[in-house]
């Protein structure tokens, strides 16, 4: 790293030391309570892993530059200076042992936001060269193709000609005018297309006016991830242009955690205005359908369930009750995880931990924690909201040689409509 990268990558730090950040570090009262929330922490059991401890390189450069004490330190040659090293060193903490999911900040005992804090240090890290280079990867597919995994327009039109071709249903494309605009992530596309397939046979039933747009399909936001908001505003820009374009009202986030920060809490501070149409995630939309009785299922599976609340989705995003009434739909036998809803664990590969090659073996490990979550349940069939997570765990699970069925909880929806009983 040369003189001008580190300055750089400095001067982004001080740029993310905004009044909750700084008040943050001011009320820490180091009591450790985030690592016990924090997978990572509690299945190594090595302290480096404590969530604030993360947060070393963005607190010595607030403490250093903004605080009195810190000045007067840094003046008499006794603060610890943030260097190429440090920043090295700190990239194992700051992405490959930390998906955001913000468990941490919700046990914090005076109410600080760490994953907030992890979400701006990331920025100093990308400013500084030391982002990781499969996430940099990442973002650069994003930013040229229009998707982190690479998939073009024409693997999206390849699948929906498969499924209508299959199926006998219509997968709208590019109609103006439509109230509803579905977004995909590229897992979906490519290793879960039976989510399409549900969208448009849902959608069908309930009469909802729909299409998918072929230049802002992708939800997927690795600026979000990398922590770039440079990256991320370009990403939501493009969302944002081909829903005002088509003139829809509603733009629909996919079952995908991180997509749906991006665009619904993220996005409209990313482009510096309000969004002249509405963001909801599928399964809100799809509870919303329940209730006003425009979809109906039958023939209720008597097979032990059990649901797995993404982090973003769940802990950050609030839809809590939404897939519950929606279980209630499928399942005449659903049973809840010991720790669930907004106290629910992470899958382990979120935040793009799960792009990060030299995370896997650490991933992993820590994934025990889910296993054990899971299996303490009973259950024999897990349900999910996110693609990244049901990956995430359908891996995990195959390393610990666990065979239990995954299934996202749209497609689930999708199977028990009363037209399909």
């Amino acid at each position: 790293m040369t003189k001008a990268t580190l300055e750089r990558g400095l001067n982004a730090f001080r740029e993310q030391v905004d009044a909750p950040v700084a008040a943050f570090f001011s009320s820490c009262v180091n009591c450790g309570m985030c690592a016990e929330a924090c997978l990572f922490y509690t299945e190594t059991g090595d302290p480096k892993y404590t969530p604030i401890h993360k947060l070393e390189p963005l607190r010595r450069v607030w403490e250093q530059d903004y605080t009195l004490v810190g000045k007067l330190k840094k003046l008499l040659g006794l603060a610890r200076p943030v260097t190429d090293e440090l920043l090295r060193e700190w990239q194992e903490l700051l992405y490959d042992s930390c998906t955001m999911c913000g468990r941490c900040s919700l046990v914090c005992p005076v109410g600080n936001d760490i994953s907030y804090m992890v979400r701006k240090a990331r920025e100093g890290m990308v400013a500084s060269g030391n982002s990781p280079v499969d996430v940099q990867g990442a973002a650069q597919r994003a930013v040229t193709i229009g998707s982190p995994m690479g998939v073009r327009f024409k693997a999206l039109s390849s699948q929906i000609k498969h499924i209508e071709a299959n199926s006998g249903l219509k997968i709208p494309l590019d109609v103006a005018g439509a109230d509803y605009m579905p977004l995909l992530s590229s897992m979906e596309i490519i290793n879960f297309p039976e989510y399409i397939e549900s969208l448009a046979r849902i959608f069908r039933q309930a009469g909802i006016s729909w299409t998918l747009c072929s230049d802002a399909f992708e939800a997927t936001n690795t600026g979000i991830q990398i922590g770039s908001s440079d990256i991320a505003r370009e990403l939501v820009q493009r969302i944002v242009d081909g829903a005002e374009r088509l003139k829809v009202k509603f733009v629909i986030s996919p079952e995908c955690g991180h997509a749906y920060t991006s665009i619904r809490w993220e996005g409209p501070d990313l482009i510096g205005r309000p969004f002249p149409f509405k963001v909801i995630h599928i399964l809100e939309l799809l509870d919303e359908l329940r209730a006003s009785g425009r979809i109906k299922t039958a023939n209720l599976s008597s097979e032990r369930m059990t649901f797995h609340d993404p982090c973003s989705i769940a802990r950050k995003g609030g839809v809590i009750d939404s897939p519950r009434k929606l279980m209630e739909m499928v399942s005449s036998n659903f049973v809840e995880m010991q720790d669930h809803g907004k106290w629910n664990w992470c899958c382990g590969g979120g935040g793009g931990v799960s792009a990060i090659g030299d995370a896997e073996a650490l991933r992993f490990k820590v994934f025990k924690r889910k296993k054990e979550q899971i299996e303490q349940t009973g259950a024999s069939k897990l349900v999910t909201a996110c693609a990244n997570c049901r990956l995430v765990i359908e891996e995990g699970l195959e390393e610990y040689n666990v065979e239990l069925p995954l299934e996202g909880l749209t497609e689930l929806v999708a199977h028990h409509l009363v037209e399909d009983a």
